[in-house]
């Protein structure tokens, strides 16, 4: 009996020296989490008085997504036999000078996207590459004079075309002045009422150039591991709604691993010129003018992996 009790003894004993060990680990865990967390502040805080500095800012964070497959004798399927791919690209960058009295913000968006499919049974189908889906390129450049803490007398360029279809055809170049109103930070909103947007292309019946305003919202931010960028950008011709057009691209990614992680892009477009212009090169046209054509809303998105430069 004696022996029972004391080996009962020993049991709890034992167990109470585990209980009490694991709490003070937890102790312990809980204080150096605590340490990390404040450091993670201070650190927060020395990056955003880098950040406030005066000089050139500079970044870019991109998406890559792709796939390729091959099927032989896949008989569950309509086409047994062949080949398939999709490879897409997107890079945000910028190249920003804040200084106490003016400032000059560059950006460059470009999404990129390939696809393929190669149907070995079909005789017919020669087109065995890539063709390019996705088409997407913006570069602009904004100047301002600070005449107030959160508004600035500002001129912009903006250019944006497609790189691997059709290039600069069309082609959209936006010069204009008026005002940038900065109402926190990485917020850039620009009003131009004074615009002249130039149109190239071919088609000189359905692409016309025209004076109007131009309306510009850019928000780019780091959080932690996260990053993401949305730009608006809409011009509104004085000449014919017809001739307006917006854009609105978004960009997000999320570093899993070093440099590495998960993107998403999507876009929004609405342009009646394209709309129209596509709908004329159809067989038989499916429009003959700006009244009867569908300007259907203009999609894309992209996910993958992602890369921060």
């Amino acid at each position: 009996m004696k022996k029972t009790l004391l080996l009962l003894a020993l049991f709890i004993g034992l167990i109470s020296v585990n209980a009490q060990t694991k709490e003070e680990l937890q102790a312990q865990k809980s204080e150096k989490q605590a340490e990390a967390d404040a450091a993670q502040a201070e650190a927060d805080a020395l990056q955003a008085k880098i950040d406030a500095l005066p000089g050139w800012k500079k970044g870019a964070f991109g998406t890559i997504g792709g796939s390729l497959s091959n099927f032989s004798n896949w008989y569950s399927q309509d086409k047994p036999n062949n080949a398939s791919g999709n490879i897409g690209l997107t890079v945000n960058a910028f190249a920003n000078l804040i200084q106490e009295k003016f400032f000059w913000r560059n950006a460059l968006t470009t999404n990129l996207n390939w696809v393929k499919l190669d149907d070995k049974d079909n005789g017919t189908d020669a087109d065995d590459g890539f063709s390019p889906t996705t088409d997407v390129f913006n570069v602009s450049s904004l100047y301002g004079r600070n005449i107030a803490k959160t508004i600035a007398v500002s001129g912009l360029m903006e250019y944006r075309t497609t790189l691997l279809d059709n290039f600069n055809d069309p082609g959209y170049l936006d010069l204009g002045i008026g005002a940038t109103w900065t109402p926190i930070e990485n917020l850039i909103v620009v009003v131009h009422p004074l615009n002249y947007n130039f149109v190239f292309a071919d088609n000189d019946a359905v692409f016309d150039s025209s004076l109007g305003a131009k309306i510009v919202a850019d928000y780019t931010r780091q959080i932690g591991a996260i990053n993401f960028k949305t730009n608006f950008s809409t011009f509104q011709s004085y000449k014919s709604g017809d001739l307006s057009n917006f854009t609105w691209t978004n960009s997000f990614g999320y570093t899993l691993w070093k440099m590495i992680g998960v993107g998403f892009d999507f876009g929004l477009r609405s342009n009646k010129q394209e709309a129209l212009n596509y709908a004329l090169a159809q067989t038989p046209a499916t429009a003959t003018s700006f009244d009867d054509v569908d300007n259907d809303l203009q999609t894309y998105y992209t996910f993958g992996l992602s890369y921060k430069f």
